[in-house]
């Protein structure tokens, strides 16, 4: 499916050429921004493309007769934002590949803020193929928990081959985590952390360090540092903290180091969080929620809930859900959020909590996150609500490419696809 090219015909100034026209389209675009043409939805709407970005979103728009441009027929089906994925291991922790294809965590060294998840991503991971068929066009990627300081993730899109090529937004956050996992990792290694004091103890001593070297003028400071040069995004805020968290005294206590030296931070995880709800909307920080559909094989799990994410929007916290991938399958992610819906979350809190909320909590919501002029053209079609288990994903677009269609979809015809429609008969 190639975008056909005019000659020299214009619209509102413009060259039509290498466009791209969703028309007839169920729209729900996500947006915050003031207007008629932002309104979160539009029965009847068209979408047109140029160069990977979105240059209108309007219920109607009309191109001159002669335009020679590619043109999707919706046929009323729902077009969305792509849907972001804000935690995962995918491509890091490969499917089918075993030890040899796990680089999530550099288990030798408890504080490894140097380590950088693009160095580790393989794009040829079965995963990367499994998200753009559920509509998935961004991850936020990097290293698991077993380290109190993990290393920095990745924002990436998620079709391609080479990651420099994907790349969102580098560095995303810096992970940290709290609990088992760092404890079971250096328990029987005669190091620390071996509890959660010391897990504590140790990432305020790096912050502390981390902050004298920043603080430090370039004549005073004559020794570059690879290992602390890795935070100076955190504190300059530009990335925040990814503090892996599950039960309610880690919350706090990530909490507590956050606020002490002031720094950006979300709550990933979060499986206590409906118990002190109040407390971390408080607290201001966002929370990425899961994986909910996954066993309690810990006992910081054991509260595991799908009510979680409902309760936390509920209190007012900004919330997304997370699989985690592979702990749960990256495409399952749509449905994820469906089960929030059906304990609690409200079906406008779903879509934002896939779509524009998981934008703004990894920082990236300046490109994706909802349908708006200049934005990436990343663009998810579905024939129904994406968190119901019988809907199909019709057509996923990245930067303005059709990276995936049903197999159902017509190829072009003269320049025109015409999506069929479904039922579940």
């Amino acid at each position: 499916m190639t975008l056909c090219t005019g000659d020299e015909i214009t619209w509102k100034g413009m060259v039509i050429d290498n466009m791209l026209l969703l028309e007839n389209a169920a729209i729900r675009s996500m947006s915050d921004a003031a207007g008629e043409q932002y309104k979160t939805d539009i029965l009847e709407g068209s979408i047109l493309i140029k160069d990977g970005k979105i240059l209108e979103v309007s219920p109607k728009i009309e191109l001159p007769q002669s335009a020679d441009c590619m043109k999707i027929d919706v046929n009323h089906h729902l077009v969305m934002p792509g849907i972001i994925e804000a935690h995962c291991h995918m491509g890091i922790t490969e499917e089918k590949k075993g030890q040899e294809g796990d680089d999530c965590n550099e288990t030798v060294h408890p504080v490894t803020p140097m380590l950088r998840a693009i160095d580790a991503i393989n794009t040829m991971d079965a995963a990367f193929a499994d998200a753009v068929r559920a509509g998935i066009t961004s991850a936020n990627i990097g290293p698991g928990s077993a380290n109190v300081v993990g290393g920095q993730f990745a924002v990436v899109k998620t079709y391609g081959r080479r990651i420099d090529d994907l790349i969102l937004k580098f560095p995303s956050a810096m992970k940290v985590a709290f609990g088992e996992n760092p404890k079971v990792n250096y328990a029987g290694m005669n190091t620390s952390p071996v509890t959660r004091m010391a897990i504590a103890g140790m990432l305020r001593n790096e912050l502390v360090n981390a902050r004298q070297y920043l603080e430090k003028s370039d004549w005073e400071n004559t020794d570059f540092n690879l290992h602390y040069e890795a935070w100076r995004p955190v504190f300059e805020k530009r990335i925040p903290l990814k503090a892996h968290v599950h039960r309610v005294d880690d919350i706090f206590t990530a909490i507590r180091i956050a606020n002490e030296f002031g720094l950006n931070m979300t709550l990933d995880h979060c499986s206590e969080g409906h118990l002190i709800a109040q407390e971390i909307a408080q607290s201001g920080f966002p929370a990425i929620v899961g994986p909910d559909l996954a066993t309690r094989n810990k006992i910081e799990v054991q509260n595991v809930a799908f009510k979680t994410a409902g309760v936390l929007a509920e209190a007012g916290v900004m919330i997304s859900i997370t699989t985690d991938h592979p702990v749960s399958l990256i495409q399952s992610l749509p449905l994820c959020v469906g089960l929030c819906v059906k304990q609690g979350l409200s079906i406008e809190d779903g879509y934002r909590a896939m779509t524009i909320n998981a934008a703004k909590i990894c920082g990236i919501s300046e490109r994706v996150g909802s349908l708006e002029s200049g934005k990436d053209a990343d663009i998810a079609i579905f024939n129904g609500n994406p968190m119901e288990v019988f809907t199909k994903t019709l057509m996923t677009l990245i930067d303005g490419k059709i990276v995936y269609h049903d197999p159902a979809v017509p190829d072009a015809d003269s320049g025109k696809i015409v999506l069929p429609r479904y039922s579940l008969a």
